[in-house]
């Protein structure tokens, strides 16, 4: 009898009974209503029970399977689960619904996928735990070669990677994620710079409590020894004393070049000061003069006093002695340059006079000839040609005055010949009639030296040969 027989089922099955009979129809059918309720809840139960069974024990057979992994697919899954012989004479496992051993095998899936993640996590804090590890084992050894002294502020990585490459803290560091030994190294390095004002102070207190001062001539061991008896220098970095005694000594060869500046500027106005006294001196002094002679005239004096070597005295003196030559020296020469001038001016005055002497005589000439052409004009006259020729006098007259203006102006040879090509027959009356003045040029032409400066003689003699030329042509 179960929840799903049918009640003519279950007449057949209990009808030949006498308990069946003795109970009446209505009875009957109502006790089967009741009973098919108890079977239905009875199977229910069953049911559950059963695949809670089931699923557990799958579970158990999954989780004894080592092969089975997060990666494992559920078909995969199934063979394994046939070849499994816990679940190949289990029948209600075979008999298990499909649903719900996929649904056993997702969250055994699952499970193993979070095992996985959470053995990768510890796996990963390991690591990370090791790696903080050997930083800080590196660390440490770092302040073990500070305390030695081999490491400060002023050290390089070159210096210091054959000592820190020999241990196996450095060796440790290799490989692994985050900081690198020199990142260390560095960031190392510069907190002990950081804290170099700081200790610079109390360098600076321990130097001003000692009396002790940085000078030109100070070493370095000397400022250590000083500083190495107070306790304070106890935590204190050696680069960083060093760099403190670098800055300190740098201030005080400061201080030692501004002095001798001011001591060179001094000794230039102490020198300038005795060259002045010498310059003022009275009488003045002469280049041939001597030290010996003139020493005397200064010893009263503030300037002599400063200068305070002999020897520089002296050389002071001589520099003053060859400053005074020089400029007797560029006198003279000024006074010869004036004089040289003086000479030349007067032989060019001497050189006009006598031209203008010369233009004077051809003035008259000139004059002489305008008187014999008025006449020949005159005579000219009564004959019927009169006109024409006085025509032609005038224009004779015009050409000359343009030849006498062309004549004091500069003109080449090569041009005059081509003028006098150019010209007719007619010219050449007028030709013959300039003759005079043409014989004068040339004479001009032939007598000029203006590269040499004739003396006054020369001119003399010159201007009389033109006046018998003149008298001559006339």
């Amino acid at each position: 009898m179960s929840s799903i027989t049918r009640y003519r089922k279950a007449e057949q099955m209990f009808g030949e009974q006498e308990v069946w009979a003795v109970v009446p129809e209505r009875d009957r059918k109502e006790i089967y209503d009741d009973v098919l309720f108890f079977l239905a809840k009875k199977e229910k139960e069953h049911a559950k029970q059963l695949r809670k069974r089931n699923i557990q024990a799958l579970k158990n057979i999954l989780d004894g399977m080592s092969h089975v992994s997060f990666q494992t697919t559920w078909s995969e899954a199934q063979q394994y689960l046939m070849d499994n012989p816990t679940f190949a004479e289990d029948r209600d496992l075979q008999n298990m619904d499909k649903e719900d051993a996929l649904i056993c095998f997702e969250e055994h899936i699952r499970t193993l996928e979070k095992e996985e993640e959470e053995e990768k996590e510890k796996t990963r804090l390991r690591e990370r735990r090791q790696q903080r590890k050997n930083r800080e084992a590196f660390q440490a050894f770092l302040d073990e070669l500070h305390d030695k002294g081999q490491l400060h502020s002023m050290s390089t990585w070159m210096e210091l990677y054959p000592s820190l490459s020999a241990d196996t803290r450095f060796a440790n560091m290799l490989g692994q994620p985050g900081s690198t030994p020199l990142d260390l190294f560095k960031f190392y390095v510069e907190d002990l710079k950081a804290r170099f004002h700081d200790e610079k102070k109390i360098i600076k207190d321990i130097l001003k409590d000692r009396g002790f001062g940085v000078e030109v001539n100070t070493t370095f061991e000397d400022f250590a020894h000083v500083i190495s008896f107070d306790k304070r220098a106890a935590t204190l970095d050696a680069g960083n004393i060093k760099l403190t005694f670098n800055s300190l000594l740098e201030k005080a060869e400061a201080r030692e070049r501004e002095r001798e500046k001011e001591e060179v500027r001094k000794l230039r106005r102490r020198e300038a000061a005795f060259k002045s006294m010498l310059k003022q001196a009275a009488p003045p002094l002469e280049p041939s003069s001597s030290w010996d002679e003139v020493r005397e005239r200064f010893v009263s004096d503030l300037a002599f006093e400063q200068i305070t070597l002999e020897s520089e005295r002296i050389r002071l003196f001589r520099e003053f002695l060859q400053v005074v030559e020089n400029e007797c020296q560029h006198y003279h020469a000024k006074a010869k340059k004036h004089t040289k001038r003086g000479r030349k001016h007067h032989r060019k005055r001497s050189q006009s006079g006598s031209e203008s002497e010369l233009e004077s005589h051809h003035q008259r000439a000139q004059k002489r000839k305008k008187r014999n052409h008025s006449e020949s004009g005159s005579e000219l006259s009564s004959s019927p040609d009169s006109d024409l020729s006085s025509r032609k006098s005038r224009k004779q007259k015009k050409k000359s005055k343009k030849k006498r203006h062309k004549s004091n102006s500069p003109q080449s040879e090569s041009e005059r010949g081509k003028e006098k090509g150019g010209k007719g027959k007619g010219k050449e009356l007028e030709g013959r009639r300039r003759s005079p003045q043409r014989s004068l040029k040339r004479e001009k032409s032939v007598w000029d030296t203006s590269d040499s400066e004739p003396s006054e003689g020369e001119l003399e003699k010159r201007r009389r040969t033109l006046l018998q030329q003149l008298d001559n042509d006339q």
